[in-house]
């Protein structure tokens, strides 16, 4: 009787999952940079790999000490990575120090080229929501998905969906290069108070990591970003406070939210109080406006108080609020 051939030795499947790219560059608030940089810190990552593009980067200022000029230097684009933590995933998080002045779409590319050789099944990155948040309210987390999949998952945790608009800038475009190349990804927004969208926000950096967290089953200490938290709050409120004393005194602010819970004041109507009354001419005046604070949102402070002076602020509200729900 022939013997049996052997029996294939069969290799034991690994059982660690495999890790996501996290990717994240500047953008309002500091969101992203603030919640991937800490979790660096956190978990222990170091530099692996980096993206010299050089095509990518224009030189835009000099660095100057005690007078002296520094030679120009290109932003820096690293990867870092370490082993994964007790019960999480690994992670490869990518820190861009600028975004790129030209071809941000095959920059996209190149970095998911490196992500992918690492190994990387998803992709992650994190951005910031504008809205009327008052400082002292807890911001909530929106979210994106490329697949149905993913987009499940971020129902099941809860994260309010970005039924529309826009991620301006690389936190978002890498998602569509990712969707193109098959790769699932998703976008995690922390909501900021848009008066402040340029100082650095770490209580909505911590509200998208306490998401990505569960996501991830990856155990983060948030304490720190509660400390500095509460100081950015505090700072907030001075701004707001001034803003507010700005705006009393006739100054061109923008509409500010009030107390959690406090309804918005409208000001009195001095020529109409109903858009059907507006002219021609003044209706192209508005949405030439309206134009001109899409293209920038700076310009926002021109409408309102165009709005304000014609007293059909309230008839145009809800599109003015649209301006800031776009993330970055």
């Amino acid at each position: 009787m022939p013997e049996s051939a052997p029996t294939p030795r069969q290799e034991p499947e690994s059982s660690t999952p495999a890790p996501w790219l996290i990717a994240a560059w500047p953008g309002m608030g500091n969101v992203a940079i603030i919640a991937a940089g800490y979790l660096v810190q956190q978990l222990g990552l170091e530099g692996v790999a980096e993206i010299s593009a050089s095509s990518h980067f224009d030189v835009s200022q000099v660095e100057v000490s005690d007078g002296r000029i520094a030679p120009p230097r290109l932003p820096r684009s690293v990867f870092f990575r370490g082993k994964a933590p007790p019960g999480g995933r690994e992670l490869i998080v990518f820190l861009g120090e600028s975004q790129p002045s030209v071809g941000g779409y095959a920059f996209a590319h190149l970095l998911l080229e490196k992500a992918i050789e690492l190994g990387a099944e998803r992709v992650v990155t994190f951005a910031s929501m504008a809205s009327q948040l008052h400082p002292s309210s807890a911001p909530k987390v929106f979210g994106a998905a490329t697949t149905k999949e993913t987009l499940e998952e971020l129902k099941r945790l809860e994260v309010v969906l970005l039924k529309d608009g826009q991620i301006g800038g690389l936190n978002g475009t890498l998602l569509g290069a990712a969707h193109e190349r098959g790769l699932p990804g998703l976008c995690l927004l922390g909501e900021i108070p848009f008066f402040g969208a340029g100082v650095p926000n770490p209580k909505a950096a911590r509200a998208v990591l306490s998401v990505f967290a569960v996501l991830s089953g990856i155990d983060v200490n948030l304490g720190e970003l509660d400390k500095h938290g509460a100081v950015v709050d505090a700072a907030l409120l001075d701004l707001l406070e001034q803003l507010k004393a700005q705006q009393a005194q006739g100054g061109e602010v923008p509409p500010l939210p009030g107390e959690p819970g406090e309804g918005e004041e409208q000001p009195p109507a001095e020529e109409s109080d109903s858009p059907s009354k507006l002219d021609n001419a003044t209706r192209a005046r508005i949405e030439s406006l309206f134009d001109d604070a899409r293209a920038d949102r700076a310009k926002a402070v021109r409408l309102k108080n165009e709005l304000d002076r014609l007293g059909v602020f309230e008839q145009f509200e809800d599109r003015f609020l649209d301006l800031f729900k776009r993330g970055e």
